[in-house]
């Protein structure tokens, strides 16, 4: 984004006083202030990521900031969540991130899109950005948001976090890679657990989305040196932060000489939500399961979360194997008694079932939907973490 002198803003003497740590910055000063306030950037997701990147470039003074959000506020979102209170479970995030962005700075506009980003409507959702800063917590999402970014010509800032560590670069950039420069392809449905399923130290999102602030003031303003062709790893525990350096691949399936220059089913790509349709195992609903249970079928019912999870609440009956420890139980599953498998949600118990499938272990099935589903369809007091 550049200004020229004309577009210069005249601030009241209100922002001159809101701003003026800023405008005090050698390099900065008026000219940068004035392109922060010109600026449109799109947060894609406003959880732990979203929150303070959204917070902070609002107090920054970004013009117009944009947030793509289809879900409601729940209680276990609120030890990372900091654009919600307890008074707010319950209400569409859309609706409370709007309220807590204008009550931090009445000078920011905010355009929400309380919808799932899809292939269907990123494009149109992007047009008119200056920059995305992709705050998702799954594959499919991360993969869209680079590639739509790449289409619209903006740049994307990409960050993440698991447990207790958390990733940081800049993509989209002229000259410089782009997210499947570094991951090429999606791993294995259910390989890499979200932070519902894995858990998250509460303070490492907002590290990382304020990294992620900065970098979208770096950009739009024109100063520093953006993160692109670096990757940053940072690790809470060991306080530490490394940087691994990136090249675009010519053979990237996005920006390089092969890239379509198209959106695709990037649900399909990453094997999510095909549960039901897998040709490879079976798949149980909860009511299913429940009522053959009560009629004392032999089931063998096998919980591959992890021990706070089951600790916290299973199904009747189950057994807890850990999904990292599955191949060193195989013996007890091939013992020729139907299987049913469940996780959280349904992602990490269909790679489960798929794996002893390929080593001709018959009869398994996914439960559908995992305990959340179970929870929704069969007992509603089973909690959920």
């Amino acid at each position: 984004m550049q200004h020229s002198p004309e577009t210069i803003r005249q601030f009241s003497g209100e922002e001159t006083k809101r701003y003026s740590r800023q405008l005090q910055l050698p390099g900065f000063g008026v000219e940068g202030q004035s392109r922060l306030a010109s600026a449109r950037v799109l947060i894609i997701g406003a959880g732990g990521l979203g929150s303070p990147a959204a917070l902070y470039l609002a107090a920054a003074g970004v013009g117009t900031i944009g947030i793509v959000e289809f879900d409601r506020v729940d209680l276990s979102n609120l030890h990372r969540q900091v654009l919600f209170s307890s008074a707010d479970v319950g209400r569409k995030k859309t609706d409370v991130a709007r309220e807590r962005i204008i009550a931090a700075n009445q000078n920011v506009s905010v355009e929400c899109f309380e919808t799932r980003l899809t292939s269907a409507n990123a494009l149109a959702i992007m047009n008119g950005f200056d920059v995305v800063i992709d705050a998702s917590d799954n594959f499919p999402t991360r993969y869209l948001a680079n590639d739509a970014a790449l289409i619209a010509g903006i740049p994307c800032i990409y960050g993440s976090i698991h447990r207790f560590e958390g990733q940081l670069s800049v993509f989209g950039l002229p000259g410089g890679p782009c997210y499947r420069c570094l991951f090429r392809d999606p791993p294995p449905a259910g390989a890499v657990p979200n932070c519902a399923e894995a858990g998250v130290l509460g303070v490492l999102p907002g590290t990382i989305g304020l990294l992620q602030a900065t970098e979208a003031i770096k950009i739009v303003t024109s100063i520093g040196e953006p993160m692109s062709g670096r990757l940053l790893l940072f690790d809470a525990l060991a306080m530490s932060f490394r940087t691994i350096q990136l090249r675009p691949d010519p053979a990237c399936p996005s920006c390089g000489t092969s890239g379509s220059g198209k959106l695709i089913d990037y649900e399909q790509l990453c094997g999510v939500g095909v549960d039901e349709v897998a040709d490879d195992v079976g798949s149980m609903l909860p009511s299913e399961l429940e009522d053959r249970l009560a009629r004392g079928d032999d089931i063998d019912l096998v919980d591959v979360r992890e021990q706070y999870e089951w600790d916290a609440g299973r199904i009747s009956g189950a057994r807890l194997v850990p999904l990292a420890t599955l191949d060193d139980a195989l013996d007890s599953f091939r013992g020729g008694r139907e299987i049913v498998i469940y996780c959280r949600s349904g992602a990490r118990s269909l790679h489960a079932a798929r794996h002893l499938a390929s080593l001709g272990i018959t009869r398994v099935s996914n439960l559908t939907g995992g305990i959340v589903r179970w929870r929704e369809d069969v007992d509603a007091a089973m909690p959920v973490y």
